[in-house]
């Protein structure tokens, strides 16, 4: 089950909730503002948070991160290559936003590795590595829900931007095309912040 649910911080960013329905446990994917607010809405279906996952390491991603695993017991993710974003306001921008935002306990995923729930390990995503957003950013593909959390790799409307630290346009593209375009056509992309596109409706915007 996967549930979206829109955060207000300096930025509108979509957090989202996979869950499973079987054992009500799961994953939350980029909370990147009012920790509150997500909490009551886990608390309030009676879930069970094992990870908190970044697509990468933005502040309007992980905003909520550090106080959402304090008080959940779920630890945070990332991949390495964006783990020093969590310690530097620069990288992560919310030190340009007026805001002075870091994360000092975090664990490390790599790509290609699959994420599983202790309660059920057959209720998984797998992690792919995407970078050009950031040198770290990754998508988290559910094949059961036919979905791909995208982060900011892309959105509704074309690919993501690259004008951040460790952006890079060619590097993105080459990330859409080589890793989002192989998925299933029908694969439902869900972004930070906008709606979501289909793999074969992306293709058609970026490639005719």
């Amino acid at each position: 089950m996967i549930k979206e649910l829109t955060v207000e911080g300096v930025f509108a960013t979509n957090c989202y909730f996979y869950i499973d329905e079987k054992t009500n446990a799961g994953f939350i994917i980029d909370p990147g503002a009012q920790a509150g607010l997500i909490y009551d809405v886990v608390t309030s279906n009676g879930w069970t948070i094992e990870k908190i996952l970044l697509t990468h390491g933005h502040f309007d991603h992980f905003g909520a991160a550090a106080q959402l695993s304090e008080r959940l017991g779920a630890p945070i993710y990332v991949h390495p290559d964006d783990a020093p974003y969590l310690s530097d306001t620069y990288l992560n921008l919310s030190g340009n936003s007026g805001q002075q935002m870091i994360i000092n306990h975090y664990e490390n995923f790599s790509d290609g590795e699959t994420i599983r729930l202790k309660a059920n390990s057959g209720f998984y995503l797998k992690v792919i590595h995407t970078p050009g957003h950031t040198p770290g950013s990754v998508t988290f593909y559910s094949p059961e829900e036919n979905a791909a959390f995208v982060g900011d790799l892309l959105y509704q409307h074309g690919p993501g931007l690259t004008n951040f630290p460790g952006g890079n346009r060619r590097i993105l593209e080459e990330s859409i095309v080589n890793k989002i375009f192989t998925l299933p056509a029908d694969t439902l992309l869900l972004s930070g912040h906008s709606s979501p596109i289909t793999v074969a409706q992306e293709r058609q915007m970026l490639m005719g």
